[in-house]
């Protein structure tokens, strides 16, 4: 699988305690193939690095003395030290966190390297504009320092997850989005249908041009609390969606898969969804792909807490009520305006300013849990512009 494409990506084995000059090198040697990435780096006069690390200290757990969930403290040095090797600009880490700054479990080694850090939870925040309209929202509001950044970089763990089949460096974006006060809760877009689309969105928006994912050790089933796993292998790659492609396939899963084949068992996938629309390949014969060690690194694959069935009377409900929302917009303005709403079967089930503050969801239901409840911020400026043909896309294909 070696071709002349506009994606390239390399996987390397290196065992699981090897040491940091093996971590490094190891790195060199698969990023150094990736010119793309080099030149951008190179090049940038500010680099912002995203990375899935950001954790209270006391709740990291390890398997085979490695971080099971998060990115291992050696490969991130490494990564810090490439950069430093190829840049001496300014490099800043972001990621949302709720503690104080000397909590941040990493701070240690983004001081080693002159980094610094800004929570993308705080202001000062900027709108953007998603390039070519976006999937699911046209603009998203995110913290002010992608603005004037030439260089992102995404560092990611090689997961699954239980709501996305996977969570490796596009999901990884996820974690830039920041949360009330300030913006949408969590679960807005955290949500069946939107999440598989607005991740491709905070792709297209950051274009991160190097993307690393550490699977010296993974983990299966859930993205907290699964099962740990020694897959002895560093992949890095200069296109998110490809990369994320390539390390699926060595987790034993088809890149060119949806939902509802596993892992992708409640959500579309989101790589398909971003390949569909012009942005990355999930296509291996489309990705000029290197790699030293061969699928499965492991046995990988999602959870499955709730049954088929339930799973697409939600994905069915949800996409209806959105549709509701949207051909009774006018009526939904007129009475609550600068309110969260929950929709269910037709029916305002709550309204307030803070969601969060609701209760329990479901106790919302009323003994319909298979039904629904579809979240919406009622805006009458319509700021995010929500994409509604998707949810009528997603309806025809149910149907």
């Amino acid at each position: 699988m070696d071709h002349s494409t506009d994606y390239s990506v390399r996987a390397a084995y290196c065992h699981h305690r090897a040491s940091d000059d093996e971590i490094y090198n190891t790195i060199c040697r698969i990023v150094e193939p990736l010119e793309r990435s080099l030149e951008k780096i190179r090049k940038a006069q500010k680099i912002v690095i995203k990375t899935n690390m950001a954790w209270p200290p006391d709740r990291i757990r390890y398997f085979e003395g490695r971080r099971r969930e998060l990115v291992d403290d050696s490969v991130m040095r490494a990564v810090l030290k490439l950069l430093r090797e190829h840049n001496s600009a300014q490099i800043t880490a972001v990621d949302t966190f709720f503690g104080q700054p000397e909590d941040i479990n990493y701070m240690p080694l983004l001081d080693e390297y002159g980094v610094e850090f800004i929570n993308a939870n705080k202001p000062p925040f900027r709108l953007y504009d998603v390039p070519g309209g976006g999937l699911m929202f046209s603009r998203y509001e995110l913290s002010e320092c992608f603005a004037d950044a030439d260089a992102v970089v995404s560092v990611a763990k090689l997961k699954n997850h239980a709501f996305m089949g996977i969570t490796l460096c596009l999901k990884n974006l996820f974690g830039l989005c920041p949360m009330p006060p300030h913006n949408r809760p969590r679960n807005y877009f955290h949500h069946i249908i939107r999440l598989s689309y607005t991740l491709p969105d905070l792709g297209l928006i950051t274009q991160p041009c190097l993307n690393i994912i550490d699977g010296l050790v993974g983990q299966s089933q859930h993205e907290w609390g699964g099962d740990g796993h020694i897959c002895n292998a560093l992949i890095a790659g200069d296109h998110v969606i490809s990369t994320d492609a390539c390390a699926a396939w060595l987790m034993g899963h088809d890149p060119s898969t949806d939902w509802p084949t596993p892992p992708f068992r409640r959500d579309r996938s989101a790589l398909k969804v971003a390949a569909e629309n012009g942005f990355g390949a999930v296509d291996l014969d489309e990705i000029d792909f290197q790699t030293e060690v061969e699928p499965p690194l492991a046995e990988f694959d999602s959870a499955e807490p709730d049954s088929k069935e339930t799973v697409r009377s939600w994905r069915k409900t949800m996409c209806e009520q959105a549709l509701f929302y949207r051909d009774h917009s006018q009526e939904m303005v007129d009475k609550y305006a600068g309110d969260y709403i929950y929709l269910q079967d037709e029916e305002v089930m709550w309204n307030g300013p803070d969601p969060q503050r609701m209760g329990s969801r479901r106790g919302l239901t009323r003994g319909r849990p298979g039904h629904a409840l579809w979240l919406k911020f009622v805006d009458p400026d319509d700021i995010e512009k929500e994409h509604f043909e998707v949810y009528e896309r997603n309806l025809e294909k149910l149907r």
